[in-house]
């Protein structure tokens, strides 16, 4: 949301940045790496590292700082109170023990997705991972490593990211993708800005997306919309699995027509 100028906490804002400027590539940072990422001076990023070690969100060995386990709070608050997560959940587990697959329900957070709920009992792929970390499988059931709750993952080489890139206006689609630069993320991602317009143009007339190991090599992922009463969409649903096991035309053929009747369920609700 907009706010006032004089509404907005700069320091907070500055604070936040920081905070943000962890991820996979960079899980240790010092100030002068903080700095660059939250576009902040050295003596400012230092300060906010110091403080946010301080209240105990951060940890460090006195030159790099790393999360700490309290950042979890924000996350566990989230799911604990988020309405979208609970009424989703049990549609999830039930597809999950119907079809032995792994579902997701996905929002859109800028340039990713962020997954806010999973069909549960799949352990295996709560463990940490990468775009091309591997996958595995746990009582039949195809994994993708790295997928686990809260996890980004990029919006242009996703199916969830594809159908809700889909949702926006055409004027908003052209706003986002103005200036930007599509990285190579596996062999197979298309990273030609007119082919992603292209997909996702016919993602608006297909109402679905499958997208095939152009995230993480070894997975396909097929994606709906998932829209309230008033006909707008709040989230994604997918489900991955393996070349291996399905393949595209069996996965729209066994897997579509039940992520679409989970759709249509879901809507009264959202």
């Amino acid at each position: 949301m907009d706010i006032n100028k004089a509404d907005l906490i700069e320091g907070m804002a500055k604070g936040m940045a920081v905070l943000e400027s962890f991820d996979t590539e960079r899980q240790r940072l010092n100030a002068t790496l903080a700095a660059q990422r939250a576009g902040l001076t050295r003596a400012a990023a230092r300060r906010h590292l110091l403080t946010l070690a301080h209240l105990g969100y951060l940890e460090t060995d006195g030159s790099y700082f790393w999360l700490a386990p309290k950042v979890l709070r924000f996350s566990g608050s989230y799911l604990a109170s988020a309405r979208l997560p609970r009424v989703i959940q049990p549609t999830l587990n039930r597809l999950a023990a119907q079809t032995r697959e792994s579902f997701s329900a996905v929002v859109l957070d800028a340039d990713e997705v962020v997954i806010v709920a999973r069909s549960g009992n799949e352990r295996g792929n709560d463990r940490p991972g990468s775009a091309s970390g591997g996958t595995s499988n746990v009582a039949g059931r195809f994994l993708a490593y790295g997928l686990h709750l809260g996890a980004r993952l990029p919006a242009f080489a996703t199916s969830t990211g594809r159908v809700l890139l889909a949702a926006k206006s055409r004027s908003e689609f052209a706003a986002w993708m103005k200036g930007r630069s599509l990285p190579r993320l596996t062999a197979r991602t298309l990273t030609e800005p007119k082919t992603l317009r292209a997909i996702v143009a016919q993602v608006r007339t297909d109402d679905f997306c499958v997208a095939s190991e152009e995230h993480e090599l070894g997975v396909h992922a097929l994606a709906v919309p998932l829209r309230n009463l008033q006909g707008r969409t709040v989230a994604a649903l997918n489900v991955v699995t393996s070349p291996q096991r399905l393949e595209q035309a069996e996965m729209r053929r066994e897997l579509l027509p039940l992520l679409l009747d989970a759709a249509r369920e879901l809507r009264p609700v959202l």
